[in-house]
């Protein structure tokens, strides 16, 4: 599955480095809970990927502490699971890989 995900791997959003930085600045409020061969995850890695956003992954598989802050924080151990921080600190978490991808589409793609 990791192989395909990097032969398959989409040629990112090209963005006027001013841009680009801004954008890498809203991306530092998320954070994907993710494990590394679920092909949902790597559904949503891919649309980060075409869309050019670094975006912080947090493997909830192997690290317990990340799976742990994933349950006090959503409920359950559910990924895909985006972790999304406003300016004033609170926290929403989005769950299911369709949902996530419409999300970062919504609020990126139109660069």
């Amino acid at each position: 599955m990791r192989l395909w995900e990097v032969i398959s791997r989409p040629k990112g959003t090209v963005r006027a480095p001013v841009r680009q930085t801004q954008v890498d600045q809203q991306c530092s409020d998320l954070a994907l809970y993710q494990f590394q061969t679920c092909p949902f995850c790597i559904k949503v890695r891919q649309e980060m990927c075409r869309l050019s956003l670094n975006i912080e992954r947090r493997d909830a598989q192997k690290d317990g502490k990340n799976r742990t802050d994933l349950i006090q924080g959503f409920g359950q151990p559910k990924v895909p699971c985006l972790r999304i921080t406003d300016p004033a600190g609170s926290t929403q978490w989005l769950v299911e890989s369709g949902a996530i991808i419409a999300y970062l589409r919504g609020r990126f793609a139109s660069d």
